[in-house]
């Protein structure tokens, strides 16, 4: 909140009084927001309590249930959360807040999420439980053993082994993860210890996939649907599992293998390689899944070279479908096509399967390869088989498209904020210079036309960063070979 009434969210301010709770002419998804209240909880809320206050108040006649955005059951959930934190904070809750509480839990309690499943269930379960806990009674009870009932059951599902959330998304995976700090911390305190035991047995791995999945910026890699500014930073998060006990380890030099997600991480010295050798995610829930399979990000010196393009929207629109397709991506596109079917705003057709992942390496080199089957529907079969090869001073990329037939060929290495890059087409290198560190490398490749072209970096919702990136294409008969090299020297 910015005013007693103003919100800045996803990167556009509005006022409540000129918008209202439920304006069709601002998106769906920053009505959503509005209703979520999470600026209950957010940083210096203390500072804008009696803003707060005013607003619940105004929202309950605002809102009659059950009318509108604000009562569908997602954002019910996230509602009924922030009320009861803002309540437990120290803040007082009048007789028709409380009784307003009540009724949102009743409503929430019989039309839970099940045609969605995912985070949808999982945050309407976590609803159910805070109001479980802060009421008293046999209703209260009723809540608390159907929220703690669909949690214990989801988690097995939704937190994998490595622990990934499971559908494959860094920012998503943030949000789980302080769903079940909020669950641990919550339990703990109202006395329900074999609650809190279950809540905490799967944050340690959630922690270290974390560590894994993110740069040395702090924030996490963008794969699938994910941006900063929607989950807690990375310091909140880990400042709150350590104020609950948790030790925070940062991530191992070497190479790292999460195994039942299919990410692999490799760092060596001021390097970081962090490639995507996964599914799209869950088969019944691809929503927030992207065409960037055997994608990558790569970091030197702590600030993003090589990126995926990131998520800046939602909704149905053709640059929702843009940023989903496989050429938003550090990864190859053959004959235009996605490696999966991305379609409408969240849904996903044909989907791209690994296989053949390997990840090898000891003390200063790191090998990952991967193969997919997404494009085996074209004609010749085609399938994309790719290598990345982490050493001093060297990252080494291979693209073998195996198959028959003539086919366009197209790897993007889209390049972070803040690189510039001059192309030698003579060549087929590229000189690159971060302007922040002074760093040089050189792009050198073989098999394929060499040009830098305009593209764009969308780190948050609302948010675009010009940028350039580096394409190298190839009109062949397969198999083909397509590789490249990416080289700097000690600053």
């Amino acid at each position: 909140m910015v005013g007693p009434t103003r919100f800045r969210l996803l990167g556009e301010e509005a006022d409540l009084a000129d918008h209202g709770w439920d304006d069709p002419e601002l998106p769906k998804l920053w009505r959503y927001n509005q209703h979520y209240f999470d600026d209950l909880n957010a940083h210096d809320a203390v500072g804008r309590s009696e803003w707060h206050a005013a607003l619940i108040a105004r929202w309950i006649p605002d809102n009659p249930p059950p009318r509108g955005s604000g009562w569908e059951p997602y954002p019910t959930s996230l509602r009924i959360v922030n009320w009861i934190k803002f309540a437990l904070s120290g803040n007082d809750l009048s007789g028709a807040v409380r009784q307003s509480l009540a009724v949102q839990t009743r409503w929430l309690r019989k039309r839970l999420e099940w045609h969605l499943l995912g985070n949808h269930l999982f945050a309407n379960a976590k609803a159910l439980v805070f109001s479980g806990l802060f009421f008293s009674g046999e209703e209260a009870a009723g809540w608390l053993h159907t929220g703690a009932h669909i949690l214990l059951k989801q988690m097995p599902e939704q937190i994998l082994a490595d622990g990934a959330q499971f559908e494959l998304s860094p920012m998503y995976h943030a949000l789980a993860l302080e769903d079940l700090l909020d669950l641990l911390n919550l339990t703990r305190a109202f006395g329900r210890d074999d609650l809190a035991e279950e809540f905490a047995s799967r944050i340690p791995a959630m922690l270290e996939w974390l560590l894994a999945m993110s740069h040395p910026d702090g924030e996490v890699a963008f794969f699938n649907d994910t941006a900063v500014g929607i989950a807690p930073d990375n310091i909140e998060l880990f400042r709150y599992a350590h104020d609950l006990g948790f030790a925070i380890e940062p991530p191992f030099a070497g190479i790292t293998y999460l195994v039942e997600s299919g990410y692999v991480r490799m760092a060596c010295e001021a390097a970081i390689v962090i490639a995507d050798l996964a599914r799209i995610g869950p088969d019944y829930l691809p929503g927030h899944a992207h065409a960037d399979t055997l994608s990558f990000e790569f970091t030197l010196d702590g600030n993003r070279f090589i990126v995926n393009s990131g998520t800046s929207v939602y909704g149905t629109g053709v640059e929702r479908q843009r940023q989903r397709g496989t050429a938003a991506h550090s990864s190859l596109v053959i004959d235009g096509e996605n490696s999966s079917e991305v379609w409408s705003g969240f849904r996903v057709g044909r989907r791209a399967k690994p296989f053949d992942v390997a990840v090898s390496g000891e003390e200063t080199s790191f090998t990952a390869h991967g193969a997919h089957d997404g494009y085996t529907h074209l004609p010749g079969s085609p399938v994309h088989r790719r290598e990345w090869r982490l050493s001093e001073g060297q990252l080494f990329v291979e693209d073998a498209v195996e198959g028959s037939g003539l086919h366009q060929l197209e790897a993007y290495f889209h390049l972070g904020p803040g690189i510039s890059a001059v192309a030698n087409t003579a060549d087929g290198v590229v000189e690159l210079s971060d302007i922040k560190t002074g760093r040089q490398a050189v792009f050198a490749a073989k098999g394929g036309l060499v040009e830098v072209i305009p593209s764009s970096w969308h780190p948050e919702f609302g948010k675009r960063v010009d940028t350039k990136a580096i394409r190298v294409s190839a009109y062949q008969s397969l198999p083909h070979t397509l590789q490249y090299e990416l080289s700097w020297s000690a600053l």
